[in-house]
This record gives structure tokens, sequence and C-alpha cells, in this order.
């Protein structure tokens, strides 16, 4: 007598699922899905599925950029001397990290980046990463300053992070357009630019900050 087979449930779509499906989607379309609908169809999911964890896809798409973040903090985390670097050797791993994020993801950075004529719309998916950048460089800015013995030496955090998260655009702007083999000019402005704005913080500023600039002219000169 026959058995039965009984039908194997369907797995179901976790977060990271429904954000990788999303940028194969992206990367094999060249455009993004135009109704949860259609792109929940498509990927034997119900829509149900995909708010439960997205209230849209401009939700989905800030997702991904607050997902390479943490991802980058996790590994960074995983260097078992990471506790003991310096704030700037920390600012730096981040950095590093990152960026190897981001270039692992290339293609898909590439088009999110330059979707839309206007730089500011493509600039509003970043919102929940620049609240993670400011909130980890405040950290790192405010044990910067339990150092320092006198209050007129202590730096204001706002603008620091401010800043931080600036450096971070400046970086990002010049990663995308670095011809140099293995990113190896991106990994140098990032070197610099970390070490100018901590000698900035430091009140030491004019050696790196010229030193800094000066690469960045001969880089545009070649």
């Amino acid at each position: 007598m026959a058995t039965r087979k009984t039908p194997s449930k369907k797995k179901k779509m976790t977060r990271d699922d429904i954000i990788s499906v999303y940028m194969d989607y992206v990367l094999e379309n060249e455009q993004t899905p135009k109704s949860v609908y259609k792109f929940s169809k498509q990927h034997s999911m119900t829509e149900q599925e995909f708010y439960n964890f997205f209230g849209s896809f401009d939700g989905l798409r800030n997702e991904i950029w607050n997902t390479f973040f943490d991802h980058s903090m996790k590994l960074a985390h995983k260097d078992p001397n990471f506790e003991n670097f310096s704030n700037q050797e920390k600012m730096l791993t981040f950095f590093y990290t990152f960026f190897e994020m981001l270039t692992v993801n290339r293609s898909y950075v590439l088009f999110a980046l330059k979707e839309h004529k206007d730089i500011m719309k493509n600039l509003a998916q970043l919102k929940g990463l620049r609240s993670r950048v400011k909130e980890f460089a405040s950290d790192l800015i405010s044990q910067k300053n339990e150092e320092k013995n006198l209050k007129i030496l202590k730096q204001p955090v706002s603008v620091f992070s401010e800043g931080a998260w600036l450096q971070t655009l400046f970086i990002l702007k010049y990663w995308m357009e670095d011809n140099s083999a293995a990113f190896e000019k991106t990994d140098i402005v990032i070197e610099k630019s970390v070490r100018a704005i901590f000698d900035v913080f430091d009140n030491t500023p004019l050696e790196s900050v010229v030193d800094f600039g000066k690469f960045l002219w001969k880089d545009k000169m070649n």
C-alpha cells in the first residue's frame, strides 16, 4: 500500500532573504520593483511576509545600508584586540571593514546611489546609516573628551559626529570614482582622512590636513 507523502512546508522568508532577493532583482532588472504585490509573488512569498519586516521599498532600501553598517561593526568586533584599540584605530577599522563590505556589493551600491538624477533622492536612503555613524563617532569622541583634563580642550560631540558623517560621504564619493586596483587609493584616503580628523580633534591639525590635501591634489592631477 502506497503511503501518502506529506507536502513539505515552504520555507519562510527571513529579513535577510528578502534583502538578498531584492538586491538580486535590482541588479538583474536594472530597476527597482514597481509593487510589493508583484515582487512578493515573483519570489514565492506573501505580501504579509514582506510587511513583517519592511513597511515599503523605501524602508527596505534604508535597511540595506543599516545592514552594511551592522555587519561591518560585527566583523570589526571579532578582532579580539578591538576593544583595546585607540579611538583612531577603531574608526580606521570600521571604515576599512565598511568599505570592504561595500566593495563586495559594489554593483548594487553604485546603482542605488546613481538611480536618480537628483542626488538628494539617492542620499535619502542613508538616513539610518547617518544615525549609526554619528552615534559611533559620538561614543569615540566622548571617550576622548574624558581623557582631557581642561574643559577648554574638550570638543563639542555634535560637531565632530557630524564631521564623521561628512567624512563618510566624502570617502563614499571617492570610492565610487576610484579606478585603482583593489581600490587601494580609497584605503589611502581612509587612512589620511581619519588621521586628519583626529589631529583636528587633538588641536594639532596642520600637518595631517596639509598631507591629506596634497594627496587629493596629486591624485586629481594624475
